[in-house]
């Protein structure tokens, strides 16, 4: 049998060591929800296009997260351990889709890439969550996820502001219709460099516990590995999750659709509603006048730059929340907490966050908004996992935290398929999306307090 031993406590820079590639992980999700609609949007997608063509990411999720959490629970190298082959392969796959996807010559390959990216880069993350609760005792698994939230915000952070940085070095941030920008070109294959070398550097310097009984653990492994077994056991576990699991479930449905309606939609709605720099209609320019096409490449430029900045500005709810992950992890390391509370009041800023939007006039102001945002951010990628694996078997832990996020994508599948009829029930155009993201917030803290169990409340 796995061994059933609590794991010792380990000190910062052990947990700081196997959450370091978290930081690769998010300038992939950085790039991906600040600049795939305005990659979409430079190869002809309209605004109302966007949503679909963003449900490769959610569709791939729900497929991928679960089996790769049931494989990695099952896997056992001497060299390379249990969950650290997952990292490598993700790397390598989206460290390549995401150098390529910005030289996309069509909107279908763009779509395409990713839905590759997504699915690479979940290979990646979701043995990253099933690694704090194999190297940490419950005592220090609220440290070690909100150690995870501190690297994610300083990867959102920076990889959010690429473009705009690149840009400022005199990198042409002006394109012709049908083609990306050479800026978000070069700050995407900076972001594949990232991604490689940053879980390379987990990979290299972490270790995993062995099962307790290597014999048995491959006797067991050789008969779950079946794929009939595979997909019985995966049914069952769906079936019999516990409640307080199906709870924090509906909690996760509600923040994860805000944060969707903020990614697909945030750049086409604030360049608009806030810059007044929409994407300019496509023109043909083999029988365009020299004057449609100056017309054009002024309005193309002044929505770039717009999209630039409204990227920037989201960086600082990656930078909001280190800053929240920062304090947590100074707290935690020494104190306990109620994780139920702290969920409830982060994701009502969040909320307050995206009703803001609406009202604002002037830009630097947005930067109060991601802030807000950003606490909530650092909250959903942590209490919810430090709840969900105070009670759940560990010796399913990367199946449970695979069947968690199907919590994760279902939204997103609606919302991609539904967002645009849902939010123009508030009214016209992309900032009411924003408005949807406030109130889907405030749905998700009042379904927090839901939550009874002592041992996930208590951290």
């Amino acid at each position: 049998m796995e061994s059933a031993i609590t794991p010792p406590r380990l000190p910062f820079f052990q947990i700081w060591n196997m959450s370091f590639g978290f930081l690769g992980i998010q300038f992939g999700f950085a790039l991906q929800g600040g600049f795939m609609s305005r990659i979409f949007q430079n190869l002809g997608a309209t605004e109302q296009e966007i949503p679909m063509l963003w449900i490769a990411a959610p569709l791939t999720g729900l497929i991928i997260q679960p089996i790769i959490g049931y494989l990695s629970d099952n896997t056992w190298s001497v060299r390379w351990g249990r969950r650290r082959p997952f990292f490598l392969i993700g790397a390598i796959l989206a460290s390549i889709t995401l150098f390529f996807i910005p030289h996309s010559p069509t909107l279908w390959i763009a779509a395409g890439g990713l839905w590759v990216l997504d699915a690479s880069i979940n290979i990646s993350m979701e043995p990253f969550r099933a690694l704090v609760a194999d190297k940490l005792p419950d005592s220090q698994r609220s440290f070690g996820f909100v150690m995870q939230t501190l690297i994610i915000g300083i990867g959102t952070w920076a990889a959010s502001s690429l473009p705009l940085i690149v840009s400022k070095m005199g990198i042409s941030n002006v394109s012709v219709p049908g083609e990306v920008p050479m800026s978000v070109k070069v700050a995407f294959a900076i972001g594949a460099s990232i991604f490689l070398i940053t879980i390379l550097y987990t990979v290299f310097t972490t270790d995993e516990y062995p099962p307790d009984d290597l014999k048995e653990f491959n006797r067991r492994r050789k008969e779950k590995l079946k794929f009939r077994k595979l997909i019985l056991e995966l049914f069952n576990n769906i079936r019999t999750m516990p409640i307080t699991m199906r709870k924090l479930g509906l909690v996760q449905f509600f923040s994860w659709f805000a944060f969707f309606s903020m990614w697909s939609l945030a750049t086409p709605a604030l360049t608009d509603h806030v810059f007044n720099s929409p994407k300019p209609d496509k023109i043909e320019y083999s029988i365009a006048t020299e004057l449609q096409k100056t017309n054009y490449e002024v309005a193309d430029k002044a929505y770039n730059d717009a999209a630039d900045q409204v990227g920037a500005y989201m960086g600082y709810y990656g930078l909001s929340s280190m800053l929240f992950a920062l304090a947590l992890t100074f707290y935690t390391s020494r104190n306990g907490i109620n994780r139920k509370l702290l969920h409830v009041f982060s994701l009502l800023a969040g909320a307050i966050g995206f009703l803001s939007m609406y009202w604002i006039n002037d830009s630097m102001f947005l930067l109060v908004s991601f802030i807000l945002i950003g606490f909530s951010w650092g909250s959903v990628l942590s209490m919810p996992y430090a709840m969900l694996s105070s009670f759940i078997d560990s010796n399913k832990m990367g199946l449970f935290m695979g069947i968690f996020n199907v919590f994760i994508v279902l939204p997103q599948i609606l919302a991609a398929k539904a967002l645009n009829p849902i939010y123009s029930i508030l009214g016209p155009g992309a900032i009411h999306a924003m408005i949807l993201a406030g109130i889907c917030l405030i749905l998700a803290a009042a379904s927090t307090m839901w939550i009874t169990e002592e041992k996930a409340i208590r951290g």
